[in-house]
């Protein structure tokens, strides 16, 4: 197979019933059952239609370019990503890992507090981002929302959050970690 033939100028993601996908000036808007999520979308480059149950990206630029090509699979992740956000949601899973000292973690509605981390005296809170519940499960925390890059987010931001300076990192092992990163949830 030549590099000619694997070269598409356009792709075909299927549609869900219950989920509408609508173009504005410069975003994507996909609703669904679990609410709507919205991203900039590029106009100039990419054409969007939905039609019978698909929803088809073709290309306004030439397509024998790798950055066109990686443009063009990139966004068909991205309309996936949003139709499944919308109808089943994403959840991450994070373990709490506490060696030195015992961690309390408790999930508010606009952020994670973390109180005693290696045995200081004030809480540490890790910002969730709208639209991104959490919920503490033992030594796990739960993250979910319907939109991928915010509950990515919200888990980078108590990561950065629990990181440890000016100590041996092999030694002190103590923070939130991720083990699941974003996945659909099942159900």
């Amino acid at each position: 197979m030549s590099t000619d033939d694997a070269r598409r100028d356009s792709v075909t993601v299927p549609v869900p019933k219950g989920v509408t996908l609508t173009v504005g000036r410069r975003t994507l808007t996909a609703k669904g059952p679990l609410g709507t999520v919205t991203r900039p979308f590029p106009n100039d480059v990419l054409a969007f239609t939905v039609a019978g149950g698909e929803a088809t990206l073709k290309l306004q630029i030439p397509a024998n370019r790798r950055q066109a090509q990686a443009l063009l699979h990139s966004w068909e992740r991205h309309v996936g990503n949003l139709t499944v956000g919308v109808t089943k949601g994403f959840e991450a899973r994070m373990k709490v890992v506490a060696a030195h000292f015992p961690m309390k973690v408790q999930a508010k509605e606009t952020e994670l507090v973390i109180e005693n981390f290696l045995g200081e005296k004030y809480p540490r809170t890790a910002a969730l981002v709208p639209g991104v519940t959490a919920k503490v499960d033992g030594d796990f925390v739960v993250l979910s929302g319907h939109d991928v890059e915010l509950v990515g987010q919200s888990a980078a931001n108590i990561e950065r959050t629990t990181r440890i300076r000016d100590y041996d990192p092999r030694v002190f092992q103590d923070g939130i970690y991720l083990v699941d990163r974003a996945h659909p949830k099942e159900g």
